[in-house]
């Protein structure tokens, strides 16, 4: 096919140089690189051949386009996926993350109101979801408070825990037959350590290191040595041997309330 300028082209005008006749447009049935399919701005109008309910192609994440009128109102399922994975909400028949990292704040409210009312019974089952995110929680307000009077012990408040913990977890199998894990171990010990904590909140404010701060040492460790010794007799069936659970277990607390007043 011959292709014809000038004054051979049977649509050429002489004034204008161009046919009005020419100047005819049809549109393509086939979709425009340009619009939001290819991920690019979604600028050319619809075809008069579609009809006018048809919504225009949502733009792909695999062109790098944006999701954003999809028929429904809904999102993808790539782009929930992506969503759940980086927000809160979680996928679908999956725990949440706090329940994965074993940190369940029900339980920490149960527990920590457990340990502030020592007379209340102690429920046997108390202590079946270990957990030492309170404990954790609690060593390290320990160790800011003291850190706030003065005081930097992070590193004796750690090794007192892991020795103490340990130490424990040897004494409580040798004395019980129904035996006890460390995780657990120090849990307990790690929960019953709230006054302690409320006690090195005080020595922000105060001095302590005198008749007053003495005082409040003492009822603190006995606060903590009666809850603790509280939990570990209704967990391993001990009633009978609480005294010679509370004894190691003061000496525990009271390295602690050192920290504290000196």
């Amino acid at each position: 096919m011959s292709v014809l300028f000038g004054q051979d082209n049977p649509y050429y005008d002489q004034q204008s140089n161009l046919n009005p006749d020419n100047l005819q447009f049809y549109q393509s049935q086939y979709p425009d690189p340009s619009n939001g399919a290819y991920g690019g701005a979604h600028t050319q109008q619809r075809s008069s051949s579609f009809p006018s309910n048809t919504m225009s192609p949502a733009p792909d994440l695999a062109y790098g386009g944006y999701n954003a009128a999809i028929p429904g109102g809904q999102m993808n399922s790539q782009s929930v996926s992506w969503l759940a994975a980086f927000g809160a909400g979680g996928l679908e028949g999956e725990p949440p993350l706090l329940e994965e990292l074993g940190i369940n704040f029900s339980h920490i409210k149960t527990k920590s109101f457990t340990v502030l009312n020592p007379l209340r019974p102690v429920d046997r089952n108390i202590m079946d979801d270990t957990d030492l995110a309170g404990p954790l929680l609690f060593c390290l307000a320990f160790g800011t408070f003291l850190l706030l009077s003065g005081k930097q012990h992070f590193g004796y408040v750690y090794g007192v825990a892991v020795v103490g913990c340990s130490a424990l977890y040897i004494i409580l199998n040798l004395m019980s037959p129904q035996g006890v894990d460390i995780p657990k171990t120090a849990s307990v010990l790690g929960y019953c350590m709230l006054p302690l904590v409320m006690l090195s909140s005080l020595s922000t404010l105060f001095v302590l290191n005198g008749g007053l701060g003495y005082i409040l040492s003492v009822l603190a460790i006995v606060w903590c040595t009666y809850s603790s010794s509280g939990f570990f007799t209704a967990v391993l069936g001990m009633n009978d041997q609480r005294f010679l659970v509370a004894y190691p277990v003061g000496l525990f607390y009271g390295c602690f309330a050192l920290m504290t007043v000196f």
